[in-house]
C-alpha cells in the first residue's frame, strides 16, 4: 500500500456498514447504476431458506447483495467488484457486479474474471515462510541476516528477526519510491531489485512498534527464494496454489499471456472512464498477485479446513492463535495475519490496495465461513466499500458481531483529556524530504461536552466511548480504541481497530504539532509575503507621486537585498511544492529526471540559508543606521520569520540530502 493509500484505508475501516446501507437506499429515481453479471456460483445443497430470513445460504447472500452492490457501485463511481463467499468447504457463490472493461461493457465474471488483490498477496508469502519453518530452513527467531546475501544496517543493538517482519515491527520506516511502476523496462526482479534499493531507514527498535512494511514482507519473500532455492512466483505456484486448486493465479509481472483475457481493468474511477496500466510490484511478494474470484474462494476455503498439503494443522494453528498482543484487549497481530475479532467470532484476514484495486479477506474460524471482496476502482469510496461489504456480512448473518456498547465511565472526562491531542502513525517516514507527510498527515483527537473522545480521520468523524480504563468503544460500530502509557506515566501510543495489529498513533512532539506550527508558520509566511508584495507597490507609489527613495548606501542595499532574500525563502517552497507534484501526479516508476529534480530542489536550501544571512545582515544595518523604530522592529521580524521556515522545513525532512524514499 501507498501512504496515501494507507490514510483512505484508515477512513474505510472506521465507515463501517453505514456505506452498503447508504447506497441501499438510492432514490430510484437516481441514475441507474452499472448492470450487475450475473451470479456465478459453484453447485451447493438445495436452498431451503424461508423467504427474507437472515439465513447464510446461497440465495440470501445472493439476495443481499443484488440490494446493495450495483448502486453502491453507481453512487461509489466504481467500474467493477467481485464478491466470493464460501462455507463449509465449497463456495457458496462468486458474483461479479459492474465491468471488467467499460469501454466493452465486458461484465465482471463472478467466477473467472481476474482482479488485483493487493496486499492480500503477503498472506502467501507468510504462509511460504512457515513452510520453510517446518522444513528446518528458517527459525522465527534468528536475525534474519542470516538468510540474506547482502546486510540489513545494524541498529538499536539487536536483530531483526523473522517474528519481526510477520508481525510489521522490523521498526523500518515506510518507503514509496517504485512502490509500484507501470514500465516493464523498469521492472527488476526481487533479488535486483532489493539488492540495488537501499533498506529503509530503522526508526523503531525491533519488536515493539508495529509499522506496516511492504519492504519486511519483500524481505522475507526473498529468504523463501534463497532457502528454496526457486524463484519466489514458480514457488507459490508449486507449494501453495496447486494444493489449494488455485488455477487461476499468479505473483508473475507482467502478467502472463494466458491471464490477459480474464483480467480485469483497474481504473480510477467510472466517471474518468480510462482503462489504466498493469501495476507492477518490485517488491512482488507484498502485493504483485492477481487471482479469480474461484481461486480466493478456494483459498479461504484451504485456510479454514488447515489444508494438510499446505501446513501441518499445528503450523496453521500456530499462525492464526500466536498473538503478538501489545494492546489488549485490542486486535493485534497474529503470525502474518490481522486478528478481526467481531463480538465473539474469531476472524483473520488481510486488506489489500494497489493504486486501483482495493480488497479485503475474512475468514471467521470456526465458523467455516469466509467472504473476499475486491474492487476495480477507487472512485469516491473504493477504499470504504469493500470493508462496508465484509462488516455488514458479519453483522447479517453472525449476531455474535454485535456486542452492547455498554455505560460510559466516570473517568470519561478525566482520561478523555489525557488522550486529546495531536498524532502521528507509526507507518512513517522520519529520515528524508518524505518526513513532511508525518506532519501533513497528523490527526487529531479531541473530546466533546459528555466526555467522549471525536476522532476525525479525513473529514469522517467518529465518537468513542470509554467503556473499560482507557478502552473506548466507537459508538455506531464494534471497534475499539486504547491508549497505552510508559512506566513514567506518559501517553506513549494510541491505536484502534481493526488497525491496531499494524499502525499505532504516536503523540506529535510539541515542536511539530499542527496547533502550534501552523498558526507560527502561517505568521511568518504572511510577515514575509506581506514586505515582498509591498516592495514593488512602494515603489509605484513613489513613482505616482514623484516622491524620492529616503535610503542611500548600505541601509538601500540592505533594504533591496532582504527582500531578494524573502523571494528565495518562496523560491524554496515553491521547488518543493512542484516536487510533491511530479511525485504524486505517477509514483509509477521515477526516474533519472526525477532524481534530477530532487537533486536541484534539495540543492535549493542554500537559498534559504542565504536569505537568513541577509536579513541578519539588515537587522544590523538598520540598527546601526538610526532609522525609525517600526523599521527596527520589523527588521528582527524578518529573520525570525525566516527561522520559523528554516526549523520546519528542519524538523520535516526538507534539509535532508538522503534520497532514499
Amino acid at each position: 500500500m501507498s501512504l496515501k493509500t494507507q490514510l483512505k484505508w484508515l477512513a474505510g475501516a472506521l465507515a463501517g456498514f453505514s456505506c452498503a446501507t447508504a447506497a441501499a437506499q438510492v432514490d430510484p429515481a437516481d441514475p441507474v447504476p452499472l448492470d450487475p453479471a450475473p451470479a456465478q456460483t459453484a453447485e451447493v445443497a438445495p436452498d431451503t431458506a424461508d423467504p427474507g430470513e437472515a439465513r447464510l445460504t446461497r440465495s440470501d447472500v445472493d439476495a443481499w447483495l443484488d440490494g446493495i452492490m450495483p448502486y453502491a457501485l453507481a453512487e461509489g463511481d466504481i467500474v467493477g467488484a467481485q464478491v466470493t463467499v464460501v462455507r463449509d468447504g465449497e463456495i457458496l457463490t462468486s458474483r461479479g457486479f459492474g465491468y471488467s472493461d467499460l469501454a466493452e461493457r465486458e461484465p465482471v465474471d463472478g467466477f473467472q474474471t481476474m482482479f488485483r488483490p493487493g496486499s492480500i498477496s503477503k498472506l502467501f508469502t507468510w504462509i511460504a515462510v512457515m513452510q520453510q519453518v517446518e522444513a528446518g530452513q528458517v527459525d522465527l527467531d534468528a536475525d534474519v541476516n542470516t538468510y540474506l546475501d547482502f546486510e540489513i544496517p545494524e541498529a538499536f543493538g539487536e536483530p531483526i528477526t523473522m517474528r519481526n517482519l510477520m508481525t510489521h515491527t522490523p521498526g523500518f520506516e515506510e518507503r514509496f519510491r517504485n512502490l509500484i511502476i507501470s514500465d516493464p523496462e523498469l521492472a527488476l526482479p526481487l533479488e535486483d531489485f532489493l539488492k540495488q534499493t537501499p533498506p529503509p531507514a530503522r526508526i523503531f527498535p525491533p519488536g515493539e512498534t508495529p509499522a506496516y512494511s511492504n519492504y519486511g514482507t519483500a524481505l522475507a519473500g526473498y529468504i523463501v527464494q534463497r532457502v528454496s532455492g526457486q524463484l519466489f512466483e514458480a514457488y507459490v505456484e508449486d507449494r501453495i496454489f496447486e494444493p489449494m486448486g488455485m488455477q487461476r493465479a499468479t505473483f508473475r509481472q507482467p502478467l502472463p499471456e494466458r491471464f490477459e483475457a480474464d483480467m480485469s481493468n483497474g481504473y480510477r474511477s467510472a466517471s474518468d472512464g480510462e482503462p489504466q496500466y498493469y501495476e507492477l510490484v518490485p517488491m512482488s511478494p507484498a502485493g504483485s498477485m492477481a487471482a479469480s474470484g474461484e481461486a480466493m474462494g478456494r483459498f479461504m476455503i484451504g485456510l479454514l479446513e488447515r489444508n494438510p498439503d499446505v501446513l501441518a494443522p499445528q503450523t496453521w494453528e500456530q499462525m492464526y492463535e500466536t498473538i503478538y498482543q501489545l494492546t489488549p484487549p485490542l486486535n493485534a497481530m497474529a503470525l502474518g495475519f490481522w486478528e478481526l475479532d467481531k463480538g465473539n467470532l474469531r476472524i483473520r484476514g488481510h486488506g489489500g490496495d494497489t493504486s486501483f484495486f482495493h480488497s479485503d479477506l475474512n475468514v471467521l474460524l470456526d465458523e467455516g465461513v469466509g467472504i473476499y471482496v475486491v474492487v476495480n476502482s477507487s472512485g469516491e469510496v473504493g477504499g470504504t466499500l469493500r470493508f462496508s461489504v465484509t462488516a455488514g456480512f458479519a453483522e447479517r448473518y453472525f449476531s455474535d458481531t454485535v456486542v452492547p456498547l455498554g455505560p460510559r465511565l466516570d473517568t470519561a472526562h478525566e482520561h478523555g483529556q489525557q488522550i486529546v491531542g495531536a498524532y502521528e502513525s507509526s507507518r512513517t517516514v522520519a529520515t528524508n524530504f518524505a518526513a513532511i507527510l508525518r506532519f501533513l498527515g497528523q490527526e487529531t483527537i479531541s473530546m466533546n461536552e459528555d466526555g467522549d473522545l471525536v476522532y476525525s480521520l479525513l473529514g469522517q468523524p467518529t465518537v468513542w466511548r470509554e467503556v473499560e480504563p482507557y478502552v473506548w468503544r466507537h459508538v455506531d460500530g464494534y471497534e475499539r480504541l486504547a491508549a497505552v502509557f510508559d512506566e513514567d506515566g506518559a501517553l506513549d501510543y494510541v491505536t484502534f481497530e481493526p488497525v491496531s495489529p499494524i499502525i499505532h498513533l504516536i503523540p506529535a512532539p510539541w515542536y511539530r504539532a499542527g496547533s502550534l506550527v501552523m498558526p507560527l508558520l502561517g505568521a511568518a509566511l504572511a510577515a514575509l509575503l506581506a514586505t515582498l508584495v509591498l516592495w514593488p507597490v512602494r515603489a509605484v507609489v513613489r513613482w505616482r507621486y514623484g516622491s524620492r527613495f529616503r535610503l542611500a548606501g548600505r541601509p538601500a542595499m540592505s533594504y533591496r537585498l532582504v527582500r531578494v532574500g524573502i523571494a528565495l525563502v518562496f523560491v524554496f517552497l515553491g521547488a518543493w511544492a512542484l516536487l510533491f507534484q511530479t511525485l504524486f501526479s505517477d509514483l509509477s516508476g521515477l526516474g533519472g529526471g526525477f532524481d534530477t529534480q530532487l537533486f536541484v530542489t534539495m540543492a535549493s536550501q542554500l537559498l534559504l540559508y542565504a536569505a537568513f544571512a541577509l536579513a541578519l545582515w539588515n537587522t544590523l544595518v538598520v540598527w546601526q543606521g538610526g532609522q525609525s523604530w517600526f523599521a527596527r522592529l520589523w527588521s528582527v521580524v524578518l529573520p525570525l520569520a525566516i527561522l520559523v521556515v528554516i526549523l520546519f522545513a528542519a524538523t520535516n525532512g526538507l534539509l535532508s540530502w538522503a534520497t532514499n524514499f
